[in-house]
């Protein structure tokens, strides 16, 4: 017989899929890691279990104990999972940009949830990193996980996501497109591939709002950059310890109208029921058309699925509201 022991055993091993419709125009082949199809519907499944057995091996989280993370949704899915297996609490702080349903989806797991205000700074003590830090420093036999400076996040894709990208293209993979965030994922990934093949073009999908593009670019953290924005799941305001800039050769931004323009395009004209981040990465991939040819194989990460987004991005009222849909 054939079965996972658990449902952490079905974490990974995710397909690639061809895009078709959206990128008619691009010269070169373009394949989908479509990371929905891990447990949690998300890419965060992988760090999340990875972090938690990091933490346990060498003792930062304890049986019994509680699990406190920062997080715009997906990453405390993939840790509650884990935690529900494994015999943990968790207490998750979100910012109140997060979508509805994402803070639903973390209370139907088990999970105690904390909503702080999105427009505040990163060191004021309402924002939700500096919550999530003082839950961990006030809790009982507790582990914060810090997913932003936690070198597991990055570990789990080095070890996993990359290695299953090279396998699936065949080592024939030219461009790795990838909305960036906490930096594990493009990290991971991007290390993994470039040392198969140095030659392979790392891209970062940022947002407006979010300091990464100049920073990359200039080495300048400039403050007039940051402004809060809708786009869910990539962008900071902060250097998470686990963005490699070294590893990524460029990034571009796409706004916040566009992200979620194509989240609905690439459910109506792809059949891929996904994320915000998605609409961002698809949008950012159209706008590096020229850095492609016709040889080329171009693998971009779907971070996560579309359940998440129905109040938004998929509810045309609020689409209107935004001012995003005539």
């Amino acid at each position: 017989m054939e079965y996972a022991k658990n449902i952490l055993e079905t974490i990974g091993n995710t397909p690639l899929v061809k895009l078709n419709k959206l990128v008619e125009d691009l010269p070169c082949l373009v394949l989908a890691k479509y990371e929905t199809f891990n447990p949690g519907n998300s890419v965060k499944d992988r760090m999340a279990l990875t972090m938690i057995e990091d933490a346990e091996a060498d003792g930062r989280l304890k049986p019994g104990g509680t699990i406190i993370e920062g997080t715009s949704g997906n990453t405390g899915m993939g840790l509650a999972l884990a935690a529900i297996v494994k015999g943990y609490k968790c207490i998750f702080v979100i910012s109140d940009k997060q979508s509805k349903e994402k803070m639903d989806i973390l209370r139907a797991v088990g999970a105690e949830v904390v909503v702080c205000p999105t427009d505040v700074e990163p060191d004021d003590p309402r924002s939700y990193y500096s919550v999530s830090k003082r839950l961990g420093e006030e809790t009982p036999n507790s582990w914060y996980v810090n997913q932003y400076d936690n070198p597991s996040n990055a570990k789990a894709h080095y070890q996993s996501t990359g290695p299953e990208i090279w396998k699936q293209t065949d080592g024939k993979v030219t461009h790795f497109v990838v909305g960036v965030g906490t930096g594990g994922t493009v990290s991971g990934i991007g290390k993994y591939l470039k040392e198969q093949n140095p030659d392979i073009k790392i891209w970062g999908i940022d947002t407006y709002g979010s300091v990464f593009k100049k920073y990359h670019e200039t080495g300048i953290f400039d403050e007039n950059e940051i402004y809060p924005y809708v786009t869910e799941g990539i962008g900071e305001d902060i250097l998470p310890k686990n963005v490699d800039f070294s590893i990524i050769d460029g990034f571009t931004k796409v706004t916040d109208k566009d992200a979620a323009v194509y989240t609905q395009r690439l459910a109506k004209e792809e059949g891929m029921f996904l994320g915000n981040s998605a609409g961002a990465a698809i949008k950012g991939l159209l706008q590096l058309k020229e850095h492609f040819t016709k040889d080329d194989v171009v693998v971009i990460l779907f971070h996560d699925h579309g359940s998440r987004y129905v109040g938004k991005m998929f509810n045309n009222e609020w689409m209107k509201k935004m001012g995003y849909l005539d």
